[in-house]
């Protein structure tokens, strides 16, 4: 079954905000795919996909996450409380070109009372509703860390219990890639 999702937030390029068909996920387990084209807007003057616009999808990706698990827009109109992204460490790994179908594969790495730790792997894929190959490489990846916020308050706030729930229902293994850091270069004296 299917459920309509419009997302709040409008590509740097002021288009309408736009609205996305992702399918529920096929068990309790995993997030669904989140699938987006790649707008010609969107390539940079190397000729491929802008870093800034992986970072827009991965965006859109997080959307998709919260609402599968109970932080949409009804959840924090009433609450008063969002994710926030306090750390995120972004890898561009392949240059993507103009109309290649993007999937996004989220992974749940960690939850605890107050905050989130989770990735998103971007995969170029054949057709625009199409599964990443078991063996694809991702073409970029972004490990991120988010804290539940009480927007009224202006600090962090307990996840509600379903929430925390079924965020930690969600927990999978971390990837070899996760929790790395930017590698030092040298100062050259």
């Amino acid at each position: 079954m299917s459920e309509q999702h419009t997302h709040e937030r409008t590509a740097a390029t002021e288009q309408p905000a736009v609205t996305e068909q992702t399918p529920a996920a096929a068990d309790d387990t995993s997030l669904p795919l989140f699938h987006r084209t790649v707008r010609p807007e969107w390539i940079d003057y190397n000729g491929h996909m802008s870093e800034a616009f992986y970072v827009l999808v991965f965006g859109y990706a997080t959307d998709a996450m919260m609402i599968e698990t109970g932080l949409h827009a009804g959840y924090r109109e009433s609450a008063g409380c969002s994710l926030y992204t306090a750390e995120a460490h972004v890898r561009y790994l392949r240059e993507v070109a103009a109309g290649s179908h993007l999937a996004v594969r989220t992974r749940l790495l960690g939850v605890d009372a107050k905050k989130a730790r989770f990735c998103h792997e971007l995969y170029v894929v054949d057709a625009p509703d199409d599964v990443p190959e078991p063996d694809a490489a991702p073409v970029a990846t972004t490990e991120l860390l988010a804290l539940h916020v009480d927007q009224r308050a202006g600090r962090t706030a307990p996840f509600p219990d379903s929430v925390r729930e079924r965020l930690a229902s969600l927990v999978e293994p971390a990837p070899a890639w996760a929790g790395r850091s930017i590698a030092e270069v040298p100062a050259v004296r």
